[in-house]
Parts: C-alpha cells; structure tokens; sequence
C-alpha cells in the first residue's frame, strides 16, 4: 500500500514557477514508477511527465517539454515535478500516480493516486 500527498501548488503569474512534491508513505515507494498528471476542468486527466523507478527514464508531454522537470528522491520517499515558464494552459488540479508498468500514459495502468494539489497561472 502507498499513499501519496501532494503539495506545492498554488497561484503564479505567467512565466512564473512553481514547485510540487509528492510524498509516499511505505517502504516500497522506490520500486515504483512516478507519475504527474493533470486535470483542467471539462478536460480529461492527462499524463505530464513520468519518471522511473531507478529514475533513469522520463517522459513528457509535447505541451510542457523543456518547461517542466520531474526528479525523485527515493531517500526521502518524494517525487517532485519543477514547473517553470508557467502559462495560463497549465491551470489544472496535479495528480501524483504510482504504478508498476513502466511509464505510461494510460491513467488505469496506475495503482495509487494523491488527492490533488490546485495549479492557478493567471495572465
């Protein structure tokens, strides 16, 4: 069992940054793969970025490349997602996810979710 608690978010200015963490609870949190989603509202929840469980591999999505950066420290239990150059489009509610099946945007392939830390870019 893992339980994920994100936190970080917040209102930013356009251009602005913001930092989120998620901490895992239980001993296992390094054997998982690490997941950012998001969910504006009226949209689907969507992948941002992902990261492996050694950290060697990550992914992410055409709309926050080069913008975003997704890192963990197995150490502390914690995975962060570092957003910079924030726009108006990134206004969503952030979901960390936790799975064992590779990094993948499929959100049903992800075993534990957090409850959600509120990201506000205003213009």
């Amino acid at each position: 069992q893992v339980q994920l608690v994100e936190s970080g978010g917040g209102l930013v200015q356009a251009g602005g940054s913001l930092r989120l963490s998620c901490a895992a609870s239980g001993r296992t949190f390094s054997s998982y793969d690490m997941g950012w989603f998001r969910q504006a509202p009226g949209k689907e929840r969507e992948l941002v970025a992902a990261i492996s469980w050694t950290g060697a591999r990550t992914y992410y999505a055409d709309s926050v490349k080069g913008r975003f950066t997704i890192s963990r420290d197995n150490a502390k239990n914690t995975v962060y997602l570092q957003m910079n150059s924030l726009k108006p489009e990134d206004t969503a509610v952030y979901y960390c996810a936790a799975g064992k099946k590779g990094i993948t945007t499929v959100r049903s392939e992800y075993d534990y979710w957090g409850q959600g830390t509120q990201v506000t870019v205003s213009s």
